[in-house]
């Protein structure tokens, strides 16, 4: 079995996203003017006539994934010419830190944060006083608790329920007369996870279908250490592994030539894209014959959504109707109409399911 030249796994994966960590917040933060943004006449419905200020608040802006969600905002934010500025803040991973880095927004007279964050409920009491203030707040993706309109202005997440009604669907289409589903996600309670159990509770309803390994997932951390450590005990206990479930698809590429060293195809893989992923499969479904792979769209393009909500809020322009992101089928091995994407020239870090960076522009981003 061939693995991907550019295969960044465990230590090292962690040792490289690491290293983004100054580039982006550039000590603690990374500002655009809003002079790049189009006229008025082609701002978007959701760019009102009001100046704002914005600020983006990462948790941890620990791998590639994250820088590029946060270019991603800036980008959005920057087809509003009455942004005044876009301001990039990295929480480092220290949730008292993050908690100060909103409070700081709010002294310093942000008009609306972004808030993504990695210390979960930790930051609701910031959240709710600087709302309380009279700054349009919007966390996005991770949960933070409360209610909308109450502790914040609105959450904005993204459909996991119906990632994992993706994820069944295909593997219904796959599997008619049923299959043994191994499920990896994050950490234990991770609602992405639980969401996405749901979905594919939903449509592997049949008992022909059977979730093996930990309930309602395994799991990971989204550690690919980790996850090379529970699919190794998995494939020592379960002869029999029909499909993968994965919501960090790259984290599985140093896992899976466990399979080879037991004498075993790699099976199916329904997860979420990445440039490492998308390569490993090509250099390896030859040698697998069981190797399909349908990936979704990771959602580095989830911000976008998050950030107008923001803006339309601080400016006066139309409030999108939309609260969630859906991210939809990027990669289908099944299927001519989406083919396996693989840049093998370009980083292992990137996703080329962004619809705002290529791939190229992400490779300059990260700095690989």
């Amino acid at each position: 079995m061939k693995i991907s030249r550019k295969l960044l796994t465990g230590a090292a994966a962690l040792s490289a996203g690491l290293l983004l960590l100054t580039a982006c917040s550039g000590g603690g933060s990374n500002e655009a003017g809003g002079e790049s943004g189009a006229d008025m006449g082609d701002a978007p419905a959701w760019c009102g006539p009001d100046e704002a200020s914005v600020t983006f608040l990462d948790g941890y802006i620990v791998n590639g994934w994250r820088k590029i969600a946060a270019e991603t905002g800036k980008i959005e934010a920057e087809m509003c010419p009455s942004v005044t500025s876009f301001e990039i803040i990295d929480g480092q991973g220290d949730t008292q830190k993050a908690i100060s880095d909103i409070n700081g927004a709010v002294a310093t007279g942000s008009s609306a944060i972004v808030v993504h964050t990695a210390s979960g409920e930790a930051i609701l009491p910031a959240l709710r006083s600087a709302h309380d203030a009279g700054v349009v707040t919007v966390p996005y993706r991770d949960g933070v608790g409360g209610e909308d309109e109450k502790d914040y202005d609105v959450w904005i997440g993204s459909d996991y329920v119906e990632d994992g009604r993706t994820f069944g669907n295909w593997i219904k289409e796959q599997f008619p007369d049923g299959a043994k589903v191994l499920f990896l996600s994050g950490p234990a309670g991770t609602t992405q996870g639980l969401d996405e159990k749901a979905g594919l509770d939903e449509v592997l309803s049949d008992e022909k279908y059977e979730f093996i390994g930990e309930q309602p997932f395994e799991i990971t951390d989204w550690d690919p250490s980790k996850t090379q450590q529970v699919l190794t005990a998995a494939i020592a206990k379960y002869p029999e592994i029909d499909v993968i479930v994965s919501d960090y698809g790259p984290s599985l590429v140093g896992a899976l030539p466990e399979f080879e060293k037991a004498g075993r195809s790699i099976p199916a893989l329904a997860a979420s894209d990445g440039n490492v992923l998308g390569c490993f499969w090509t250099d390896n479904q030859e040698s697998n014959p069981d190797f399909k792979m349908m990936t979704i769209k990771t959602g580095t393009d989830n911000i976008a959504l998050a950030v107008q909500h923001a803006i339309a809020r601080a400016t006066g322009g139309e409030v999108p109707a939309e609260t969630a992101y859906a991210g939809g089928v990027f990669e289908d091995s099944t299927s001519d109409d989406k083919p396996v994407q693989c840049e093998p020239d370009l980083p292992d870090d990137i996703y080329l399911s962004s619809a705002a960076l290529s791939g190229e522009e992400q490779a300059e981003l990260i700095g690989n």
